[in-house]
């Protein structure tokens, strides 16, 4: 009778070992394992797109799509950054020149930042190519639509919604979430900056808002503000008047790159001048920079960093 079950038992251990060697060889016909983070669900694949891309210069050239990516990443990002740090925004840079070709039915794109991307091709390095390669197809897709790919440059320790960061009208994306950043390693002037206007400068930022007259700025008060400390409405105070603007808007029009984020800590008017203190570099929606950076260095895959800044998105890889 023992030896009846002690046969059974092999029987059984024989029967479940070949099905687990079966369901592997299986896996492995099916195609290679997934790559953390990737999905090939409801995705078509199409060939690596065509691009024209003008360049500053004034130049049209033609390239594949990730030879325009390696150019792309070397223009938004710092020299000798962690590898994973420019896979991630390879990964963004794709998705956004991928969203912009498709809604605007065209291959042509610029090489400006303010129309585009930066594009920089003399600034790709070996290290740039590495992580462009590794990362080679892969957008970021919510429901089956390329996201809107945000970044910036540091969220001085959390992100923001778009409708804060960016005074963004249309209903708020799903996958734009508040989420904290390691911002750390940003510099000090990004860390902890300060900057004067002249009232001169906020009486043409009240013009280009529709204030037809102004003469004299009396104060700038912060109305409120979100959970992460950025300022979402501004009461601008003049002539025994008051001008409401969204924060992010007057940021915009007073010029975002000295202005460099609405994590406002203070507004002093003193004589002929306004100063502002804060924190951060951009509109602090989407990937910080200077978070991939950290989070790189610690050992995240562009996959991983994309996930950490996007909520519920997939990463998709459209071709080989």
């Amino acid at each position: 009778m023992k030896r009846i079950k002690f046969k059974f038992m092999i029987g059984i251990l024989l029967i479940m070992t070949l099905a687990l060697f079966s369901g592997c060889a299986q896996n492995q016909q099916q195609g290679k394992p997934k790559v953390k983070g990737i999905t090939d669900e409801n995705v078509k694949q199409i060939e690596e797109p065509t691009l024209k891309v003008k360049t500053t210069e004034g130049q049209t050239k033609t390239m594949k799509m990730e030879e325009y990516i390696m150019g792309v990443v070397a223009g938004e990002m710092k020299k000798d950054w962690p590898l994973d740090a420019y896979g991630a925004q390879a990964i963004i840079a794709r998705t956004f020149a991928m969203k912009r070709l498709e809604d605007k039915g065209t291959n042509v794109i610029s090489g400006s930042h303010k129309e585009a991307q930066a594009y920089r091709p003399q600034n790709i390095d070996d290290k740039i190519k590495k992580a462009v390669q590794k990362t080679r197809g892969e957008v970021i897709i919510y429901e089956g639509d390329y996201i809107n790919g945000w970044f910036h440059s540091s969220a001085g320790g959390e992100t923001t919604s778009a409708k804060v960061g960016l005074a963004y009208s249309k209903p708020e994306p799903p996958y734009i979430v508040s989420v904290k950043s390691p911002d750390q390693e940003a510099p000090e002037d990004i860390r902890s900056w300060s900057v004067s206007f002249g009232k001169d400068k906020i009486i043409e930022v009240l013009k280009q808002a529709g204030v037809k007259s102004v003469k004299a700025i009396e104060d700038i008060e912060i109305l409120n503000k979100d959970k992460t400390g950025r300022a979402i409405d501004l009461a601008i105070k003049y002539d025994g008047r008051t001008k409401k603007m969204k924060a992010a808007s007057f940021r915009t029009s007073i010029g975002p790159d000295k202005l460099k984020s609405t994590l406002i800590k203070s507004i002093e008017v003193a004589g002929n001048e306004v100063t502002f203190k804060g924190s951060g570099y951009g509109h602090g929606v989407g990937m910080s920079q200077w978070g991939a950076f950290a989070m790189a260095k610690e050992g995240k895959s562009p996959e991983e960093i994309i996930d950490h800044y996007y909520k519920d998105v997939n990463i998709a890889k459209k071709w080989e």
